[in-house]
């Protein structure tokens, strides 16, 4: 039997790892995930994430793995394979490319999470065949990346795509970054919850009353303000409805700028659909130029949780490729 190459793709997050091993072309063939346990500090997690590696590395059998491409939250150097800063990992300049080659003897290659997925999204998923994609992540937090003809753009210092801390007007929630307004405060789903247990707080009639008060101290989720809005709830309702607006707005930000083919929107808020995207759309049609709005393709992300995967594995096999080009391996 042929021994054909084989990819490891991590997607690192501050509640689950999540592996995979891919094929020669990038595709996912077995996936595994577990949970991260960041409280018990780097070296743990750093065990963990070789742990994984191991898994993945032992389904491959006889099949050679080539590279392993680890996405990861935060502040990321890719050319030092150092994670600066992970807030919700509690990492500050941790080597984990270095750490985990010595460990595994592989070449491994690391960036930032929401770059990967994205990366996946457009080389493979909702965005391929798009010379010039735009993907964002609602979940946690906003975030997003820009991928030009298969090329990723990191700007300086590596910071591009932190549009969740761009800050928009009416938003008066003051930000962990510092700054008063950043549009994640609203735009995430952190940001739903919060509206509405602000409006809940102040005496705004909702269904949601029923569970959550400030005499119960029990606050809703995104996915309870979701529910109550396929109920027809109003004060829910209007949280997406706000939520989406501001999701248009700080597109058309990025949009204006960068003139992408296609903005592809992911992560868990994303499973909103159009109670999110509808919003989004008309504020992003009344805010663009209408050369740029004419030419837009908007979808949300088809890979899931693979997403990350793939775009690890892709940038790792590609990362090689430059590595051995240049006579680094």
């Amino acid at each position: 039997m042929a021994t054909l190459s084989r990819y490891i793709g991590l997607d690192v997050g501050g509640t689950n790892i999540v592996g995979g091993l891919l094929n020669e072309r990038c595709e996912p063939i077995r996936t595994t995930r577990c949970a991260t346990e960041a409280d018990r500090g780097p070296a743990h997690v750093l065990n963990r994430i070789e742990t994984v590696i191991n898994e993945m590395r032992a389904a491959a059998g006889s099949h050679r793995v080539e590279a392993v491409g680890i996405g990861i939250p935060g502040f990321v150097d890719p050319e030092a394979g150092l994670s600066v800063f992970a807030g919700n990992l509690g990492w500050h300049n941790v080597p984990l490319g270095a750490e985990m080659a010595r460990r595994t003897g592989l070449p491994v290659f690391i960036d930032n999470d929401v770059r990967m997925y994205i990366y996946g999204e457009a080389m493979r998923g909702a965005g391929e065949g798009f010379g010039h994609v735009l993907g964002v992540t609602v979940g946690t937090g906003l975030a997003a990346a820009v991928v030009n003809e298969g090329r990723l753009y990191y700007g300086g210092a590596q910071m591009a795509g932190e549009l969740g801390h761009i800050p928009l007007p009416g938003i008066d929630y003051t930000c962990p970054c510092g700054l008063t307004g950043c549009a994640e405060r609203i735009v995430s789903a952190t940001g739903i919850a919060r509206q509405a247990a602000d409006a809940l707080q102040a005496g705004e009639s909702s269904i949601l009353s029923e569970r959550f008060s400030p005499e119960n101290g029990a606050k809703p989720t995104a996915a309870d303000v979701a529910a109550a809005y396929d109920a027809g709830d109003a004060l829910a309702i209007r949280i997406f409805e706000r939520t989406g607006d501001y999701l248009g707005l700080a597109l058309a930000y990025a949009v204006t700028l960068f003139s992408p083919d296609i903005v592809i929107v992911g992560g868990g808020v994303a499973q909103a659909g159009e109670r999110l995207l509808a919003p989004a759309r008309r504020r992003l049609q009344q805010s663009v130029y209408r050369g740029y709005w004419e030419r837009l393709t908007i979808r949300t992300a088809s890979l899931g949780e693979h997403a990350g995967l793939i775009g690890s594995a892709l940038m790792a096999s590609k990362q090689l490729m430059k590595s051995q080009q240049s006579g680094g391996m």
